[in-house]
């Protein structure tokens, strides 16, 4: 399993608490941030078992579903409904992203 797999799942621990304020102020964004997040994760998991065509595929939607997790983040914080999100965080995803790309070229 790829390293950026556990950096993913730390990440999802992490926007936990961040996940339940945005939820409470628009429960469609979290539901969103949700998915996305989780999905980075499933995808990781499941590209690392496919063959090469499949694989790749996996990672593109891995790191879109990354890029979309992030998007949620900034919307969240430019309506108000947190603010702050930890840099720790944004970090893990910095690093789940860059390696994603790495894969994917």
């Amino acid at each position: 399993m790829l390293q950026i797999y556990s950096t993913m799942i730390d990440a999802l621990r992490m926007l936990r608490p961040v996940l339940v304020t945005i939820e409470r102020h628009d429960a469609d964004l979290g539901k969103q941030l949700r998915r996305a997040a989780a999905s980075v994760a499933l995808n990781l998991a499941e590209g690392s078992g496919s063959a090469a065509g499949t694989r790749t595929a996996r990672y593109r939607t891995a790191l879109g579903s990354a890029r979309e997790t992030g998007a949620c983040l900034d919307v969240a914080e430019a309506l108000g409904y947190c603010t702050g999100v930890d840099a720790a965080l944004r970090g893990k995803l910095a690093i789940v992203i860059s390696g994603l790309v790495k894969l994917t070229v």
